[in-house]
C-alpha cells in the first residue's frame, strides 16, 4: 500500500539556496504597487476542465478593463481557431481602450509568431510575449538543446518579432511591446538566465526607458522552493543584468507550495516592477498568484493598489460564472466566511472596537485628522468592497453575547444592557444547541421578537392599547411637608387575551403606576429591579427604546432584589413613557406565561366608589372617546341599570357593548332611520343648504329632502318629513379620533323629540362615525332618533 517516506530525502532533492553576500530585500518595503496584468483570459482559461466560450470571454475582459487594468494578456492566438477568433472580435469591435495594452503569447516558433501577428493587427497597443523553456531538464530531457542552442533559439525568434512590430508598426500604425519568458525561470541556473535575457535585449535591440522597456517575465513555472529563494533570484537578476533602466522585470509566480503570494511580495521587494496573475489565484494546478489578495494586502497598508474591488461580490459573481470554479468560503478578503466571527470572544472583540472606533472616529472628525480603521480581527473595512456589516459576526454553539448584541444593535437598533445580552444569549444558546447549526439573523432576530414580544406581529397576551398618566397629589404627605408629593396616576387600556379592558393603578411614575394597575386589577405583582433607556433615530422620527428587568414581589424588599428569576423586557415608542410601559407589558407576558388571570369587574352598585367619572375613563380607553357631560351623566344611568341584574357589577367588556349599543356607536344594527345616500347643495346666496337623499324609515326606502342653516338642521328637515312631531338638536359635539390615513370624525348628538299637544319631551343622545365630518353628524342625528321609540312615521 502506498504510503509517505519516513526519508524523503532519499527521494527528494531540495533546492539549492543563492549566496548573496549583502542582500538588500530583507529591510526593503512597500511605497507603491507593482504594474498588473491579468493572464485571467490565457493562463487561467488553458487551466480550466471547459475553457471560456466567447461570451464568457468578453464578459471577464469587460470586468478587468472595469477593475482598472491597463495590461491584459488575452489569448495564445495561435493555439486555436476560437482564440484567434476572440482577439479578432476585441480589436474590431473597438473593446479595448486607448489606455489598455493587450498581451498575446507566442512561442519560439516563426509560424506560430506570424499567426500571432496577423491576430493583433489593427490594435493600437500591443505586448508581444515570446517564451522558451530554460531549466536544465527541459533543455537536456525534453528538447535536447544546449545552452548555447537555447539561447540561439531565443535569439532567432526575437529577432523575427522585431522584424514583424516594424512591418506592423509602418502598415497598421500600432504601438508594439516586446516582453520575453525564460520559462521555468525559478529552475534555471541563475547565471543562465542573466546571459539568456542579455542576449534577448541585444537581439531585440529597441529597449529604451519610460514605456519602450524591455520586458523579463521570470515566471516560477513551478514553486520549488520557498519565497524567500524566489526573492533572491529576482535580486540577482536585477543587479547582474546589463542596462536595468531600460528593464520591466516581471514576476509569475505560481501557487505549488502555497506560497505564491509571499513569493510575489517578496519578489517585489527584490527588485521586480510588475507582477502577473489571475483573480482569485485561478491557474495550473495551484493557480497563479491571485492578484485580487496581492491589491489588497497594500490596500491595507494605506497604498493605492489602482485597482478597483469597490464591489467584490459582483466580481466573484462573475469570475465564478466565467470559470465555474468557487472562491473558498476562506479565501482571504473574497470568501463568505472571511469577515465572520463564530467565536463568542472574538465577537465580543469587534462589538467593542466599533462601538469604540465610532467615539473615536468623531473625535478624529472634530480635529481634522484621519479616521484610521483600526479593529480587532478585521484588517480591513468590509464596506470598502462593498460588503456590508451584517455577516461580520455570525452564530452558532461557539458564539458568545457580545456578538448576538452586535446582531441585534445591527438590525433591530437596540442597544441591550448587559444582564439582558446574557438572558438573551442563553435563548439563543438553547435553539442552537437543539437544532446544531449556525443562526441566521433572521433567526436570531424573530427569536428576540418571540422572546421579549417585540413587535407588530409578536404581541403576547397583554398588549397597551391607549394610556394616560396624569399628575395626582399624594394623600398621605410624610415628614411634616406641607406640599404633597406629586404621585402618578395611570389609566389605560390594555388587551388581555384579546379582550379590551380598562385598569388604574397609582405610584411614583408611569412604570410604577401601571405595575400598581397589574396587581390590582390582574393579580400581576411585580417588582422593577433595573431600567434603562436610549434613543433611537433623531428629529422627528426618534423613538425611545427602553429595557426594564422585573422580579416577583416577595414581603422581603432584599428577597426581591436578589431573586434568581428574573423577566426582560423591551418597548419602543416615539413617548418615553410609552417606551417604559411597553417594556414592563414585554417583561409581564413572559413572567405570567400561560396562568389564568382574573376577569376585570367594575363596581357600580350602592356605596361604590366607581363613579361616573371612572365610567368615562373607560370609555376613553377602550373605545378613545371623550363623550360630552351631559353624554356621561346619561350613560352612567344606563350601566347603573345594567349593573343591577348583576349586583353591581358589570365587565369592562361588557361596559363598552353597552355603550355601543345604547348609542349606536360601530355596530351592524343601523336603527330605525339611516341614510342611504344623500347630496347637500347651496341654495343660492342665502347660506342655507338644501338637503336631498334616500332613507331607510322603519325599512322602507324614501326620496326625502329639507333645507337648513346647515347640515344637520336640513337632514333634520328632511327627517320631519317623514315623522310626526318634532325633533330638535339640544347638544352637539365632535372629536377625531385615530391617526394619519385611519383618523376619523365622531359626533355626539342630544335630540329633544315633542309631539303637538302634549307636554310630555322625550330625550336621547346618539354617536356617529365617519371619515366625512358631515356624514358623522348626520348618523349621529339618525341613531339618537332611532331610540326615542315614540317618534312616528307619516304614513
Amino acid at each position: 500500500m502506498p504510503c509517505m517516506l519516513i526519508d524523503p530525502s532519499q527521494k527528494y532533492k531540495p533546492y539549492t539556496p543563492l549566496k548573496l553576500d549583502d542582500r538588500q530585500w530583507p529591510t526593503k518595503t512597500f511605497s507603491k504597487p507593482p504594474i498588473w496584468l491579468s493572464t485571467d483570459l490565457r493562463d487561467g482559461n488553458q487551466a480550466l476542465a471547459n475553457p471560456m466560450t466567447a461570451d464568457q470571454k468578453l464578459t471577464f475582459f469587460r470586468l478587468l478593463v472595469k477593475c482598472n487594468f491597463k495590461e491584459i494578456e488575452i489569448a495564445y492566438p495561435a493555439a486555436s481557431d476560437t482564440d484567434f477568433s476572440f482577439v479578432r472580435y476585441l480589436i474590431e469591435n473597438g473593446e479595448i481602450p486607448d489606455d489598455v495594452w493587450i498581451q498575446v503569447l507566442t512561442p519560439a516558433r516563426e509560424d506560430l509568431i506570424r499567426r500571432t501577428f496577423e491576430a493583433v493587427a489593427g490594435a493600437k497597443h500591443v505586448i508581444i510575449h515570446m517564451y522558451n523553456a530554460t531549466c536544465p531538464m527541459f533543455r537536456n530531457v525534453v528538447f535536447r538543446n544546449s545552452k548555447e542552442q537555447t539561447v540561439a533559439l531565443a535569439v532567432k525568434h526575437t529577432e523575427i518579432v522585431r522584424k514583424l512590430t516594424d512591418e506592423y508598426s509602418a502598415s497598421h500604425g500600432m504601438k508594439f511591446r516586446y516582453e520575453y519568458s525564460p520559462e521555468t525561470f525559478s529552475q534555471t541556473e541563475i547565471g543562465f538566465s542573466v546571459e539568456i535575457c542579455d542576449a534577448v535585449k541585444t537581439a531585440w535591440g529597441k529597449a529604451s526607458t519610460g514605456i519602450d522597456r524591455i520586458i523579463f517575465n521570470l515566471p516560477a513555472t513551478v514553486e520549488i522552493a520557498p519565497p524567500n529563494h524566489y526573492a533572491d533570484q529576482i535580486e540577482y537578476f536585477c543587479a547582474h543584468i546589463t542596462e536595468r533602466e531600460k528593464i520591466i522585470v516581471s514576476l509569475h509566480p505560481h501557487n505549488d507550495r502555497g506560497t505564491g503570494i509571499a513569493a510575489a511580495e517578496l519578489g517585489v521587494l527584490g527588485g521586480a516592477d510588475r507582477i502577473e496573475g489571475c483573480l482569485f489565484g485561478n491557474g495550473e494546478r495551484t493557480g497563479n498568484v491571485d492578484l485580487v489578495n496581492l491589491a489588497l494586502n497594500l490596500y491595507t497598508q494605506g497604498i493605492a493598489p489602482k485597482l478597483d474591488f469597490s464591489d467584490i461580490q459582483s466580481i466573484i459573481d462573475i469570475v465564478t460564472q466565467c470559470n465555474d470554479l468557487p472562491v473558498h468560503p476562506r479565501h482571504p478578503y473574497a470568501g463568505d466566511l472571511v469577515f465572520t466571527a463564530f467565536s463568542g470572544s472574538h465577537q465580543d472583540a469587534i462589538k467593542k472596537g466599533f462601538e469604540e472606533q465610532v467615539g473615536r472616529h468623531a473625535d478624529n472628525l472634530t480635529k481634522g485628522e484621519a479616521q484610521i480603521w483600526d479593529m480587532p480581527y478585521l484588517p480591513l473595512d468590509p464596506a470598502d468592497l462593498g460588503c456590508s456589516y451584517e455577516a461580520v459576526i455570525r452564530v452558532n454553539s461557539q458564539s458568545g453575547k457580545g456578538g448576538i448584541a452586535y446582531l441585534v444593535k445591527q438590525h433591530l437598533q437596540l442597544d441591550l444592557p448587559r444582564k439582558m445580552q446574557i438572558a438573551f444569549y442563553q435563548v439563543i444558546q438553547a435553539i442552537s444547541d437543539k437544532e446544531a447549526r449556525e443562526m441566521t439573523v433572521e433567526d436570531i432576530t424573530t427569536a428576540f421578537r418571540k422572546t421579549y414580544h417585540f413587535g407588530a406581529n409578536y404581541h403576547g397576551r397583554l398588549t397597551l392599547k391607549s394610556f394616560r398618566v396624569t399628575q395626582e397629589p399624594s394623600p398621605n404627605p410624610s415628614n411634616g411637608v406641607t406640599t404633597p408629593d406629586e404621585r402618578r396616576r395611570f389609566d389605560g387600556t390594555i388587551s388581555v387575551d384579546g379582550v379590551l379592558r380598562v385598569i388604574r393603578g397609582d405610584g411614583n411614575g408611569p412604570i410604577s403606576a401601571l405595575l400598581d394597575a397589574l396587581h390590582t386589577h390582574l393579580d400581576i405583582d411585580m417588582t422593577l429591579r433595573e431600567y434603562t433607556e436610549h434613543t433611537i433615530g433623531e428629529g422627528q422620527n426618534a423613538k425611545a427604546a427602553s429595557y426594564i428587568e422585573l422580579v416577583a414581589t416577595t414581603p422581603e424588599i432584599k428577597d426581591t432584589r436578589r431573586a434568581a428569576q428574573s423577566w426582560w423586557g423591551v418597548g419602543l415608542d416615539s413617548d418615553i413613557a410609552g417606551s417604559g410601559l411597553r417594556a414592563v407589558l414585554s417583561a409581564v407576558n413572559s413572567a405570567i406565561g400561560d396562568r389564568v388571570l382574573p376577569e376585570l369587574k367594575l363596581n357600580v352598585g350602592f356605596n361604590s366608589s366607581t363613579g361616573q367619572a371612572e365610567i368615562a375613563d373607560a370609555i376613553i380607553n377602550s373605545l378613545a372617546l371623550q363623550l360630552p357631560r351631559r353624554l356621561q351623566a346619561s350613560f352612567f344611568e344606563a350601566v347603573q341599570r345594567a349593573a343591577r341584574e348583576s349586583e353591581g357589577n358589570i365587565t369592562y367588556e361588557a361596559l363598552t357593548n353597552l355603550f355601543q349599543t345604547t348609542y349606536g356607536y360601530e355596530i351592524e344594527d343601523k336603527g330605525r332611520f339611516y341614510i342611504q345616500s344623500f347630496k347637500l347643495e347651496h341654495i343660492g346666496d342665502t347660506g342655507r343648504r338644501l338637503f336631498t337623499g334616500e332613507m331607510i324609515i322603519d325599512g322602507e326606502s324614501r326620496k326625502v329632502a329639507g333645507e337648513g342653516n346647515g347640515p344637520l338642521s336640513a337632514g333634520l328637515a328632511a327627517l320631519h318629513s317623514q315623522i310626526q312631531g318634532t325633533l330638535a338638536c339640544r347638544e352637539y359635539a365632535e372629536h377625531s379620533v385615530g391617526e394619519g390615513a385611519d383618523v376619523k370624525a365622531v359626533s355626539f348628538v342630544e335630540l329633544i323629540y315633542e309631539m303637538e299637544g302634549e307636554t310630555k319631551k322625550e330625550v336621547a343622545w346618539g354617536v356617529g362615525s365617519d371619515t366625512d365630518i358631515t356624514s358623522s353628524g348626520l348618523k349621529a342625528v339618525l341613531r339618537a332618533a332611532s331610540r326615542i321609540p315614540s317618534v312616528k312615521g307619516r304614513a
